[in-house]
């Protein structure tokens, strides 16, 4: 029977696992106890969901820096909200700067009103590190500009965009500045004032280890979006109309009371628990893992260059190994060491280009709170093996 290994989840940017045990007991007991839908009903248990869905608001509104907390709205997913952001802002005749390294669920909807005519688009380039130059947001800039998108941090380098200075140029030329905060927001310092964003998407599934099925948007007092659905929210149900309130006209349909519990619960845990320090205990881990993969010559490491700070870094380390697929290596890992990575494109259609990983992809380890030094030698371990087996001819 073959050898088993023990399960090393390292793939906490695609979402983080294992979650804190409070947030499946807070999941459960909303699903099996309270089972009502928030702003249906005036019993007992629709108004415990209506306290649910509002103490995740004000929990949201803290982490953000201290915003109005009517400005959140709770979408089924970071995806939807950077939809609903996108398509609610722009006009036909727009134009709107985006970067080499964001991820598809913002380049797709671009894509999508590009192609039909609707808006034009300039997509800057970035570094073989997945770094963006703020000027070449600023060179790029056109009297039609409206919109600039930037994810916070790269989900394929971790490389920690200059999220500030973008949007301290937007600002400066009158422009919105989107920021998609996928990979950022629970693990690093976070306030949407000295970040100069205008409107911010982020999911409760990653790293701020909540459930899947809820996403974040806030959107700042001053910019109103042209409605993407529409539907019951529940309130002034007499009207063909949608509610004149922010989170209700971005909260048509059911929302996921359950999911709201979890993200409550996992915000609780990252205030116990100082999530600042786990973030950069994350951080940490994945510079180590780094380090240790440079040692491996048969290895690539995609990432921000060696001795940058931590705070400029996230828990993400890409690589290439010569001689290997990402596929298959990812594969090989799982079966030598029990890793459990993400390979190919990582939903990142543009930064391969800039990467030089166009042919398959890269590998990807990403550290959550849960995550050890031996998980990191395991990987090392197993690569090290598998290059010298390469070496000397009797690998795959």
């Amino acid at each position: 029977m073959p050898l088993q290994v023990p399960r090393r989840y390292l793939d906490n940017a695609a979402t983080s696992w294992p979650k804190p045990q409070c947030v499946w007991e807070a999941w459960e007991q909303a699903a099996r106890e309270i089972g009502a839908v928030a702003g249906r009903g005036g019993y007992r248990e629709a108004l415990a969901a209506d306290a649910i869905r509002t103490r995740a608001r004000s929990k949201i509104a803290h982490l953000l820096g201290g915003v109005d907390a009517s400005r959140i709205a709770f979408p089924a997913g970071a995806t939807l909200a950077l939809n609903m952001a996108i398509h609610g802002i722009l006009q036909p005749g727009d134009h709107v700067i985006a970067t080499a390294a964001d991820h598809n669920a913002t380049l797709r909807p671009l894509h999508w009103l590009r192609s039909r005519g609707t808006i034009e688009t300039t997509i800057v380039p970035c570094d073989g590190a997945g770094m963006v130059d703020p000027d070449c947001i600023a060179r790029a800039w056109r009297p039609a500009t409206k919109l600039v998108v930037c994810s916070h941090v790269s989900n394929v380098t971790g490389a920690v965009q200059e999220a500030a200075a973008i949007g301290a140029i937007a600002h400066e030329r009158a422009g919105i500045f989107l920021l998609d905060a996928a990979q950022s927001l629970g693990q690093r310092p976070f306030a949407v004032a000295s970040l100069n964003a205008d409107i911010v998407a982020a999911p409760a599934h990653k790293w701020l280890l909540g459930p899947c099925g809820v996403g974040i948007l806030w959107v700042r007092p001053g910019i109103e979006l042209d409605l993407l659905v529409q539907g019951g929210t529940g309130l002034a149900s007499d009207s063909l109309d949608m509610p004149d309130s922010f989170s209700d006209r971005m909260e048509a349909g059911t929302p996921d009371v359950p999911a709201l519990a979890g993200l409550c619960a996992a915000v609780d845990w990252l205030e116990e628990h100082d999530g600042v320090a786990i973030g950069a205990q994350c951080r940490a881990l994945a510079a180590r893992c780094a380090q240790r993969l440079r040692e491996i010559p048969a290895v690539c490491v995609i990432a921000p260059p060696p001795g940058a700070a931590l705070i400029h870094l996230a828990p993400i380390v890409s690589f290439t190994m010569e001689g290997y697929d990402p596929a298959e290596l990812a594969l090989l890992l799982e079966q030598m060491a029990g890793a459990q990575l993400r390979s190919g494109f990582h939903c990142a259609a543009s930064v391969h280009q800039y990467l030089g990983t166009l042919s398959g992809g890269t590998v990807r380890l990403s550290f959550g709170p849960f995550n050890t030094s031996e998980d990191i030698d395991a990987v090392a371990d197993s690569l090290e093996q598998l290059s010298v087996s390469a070496t000397f001819g009797t690998g795959q």
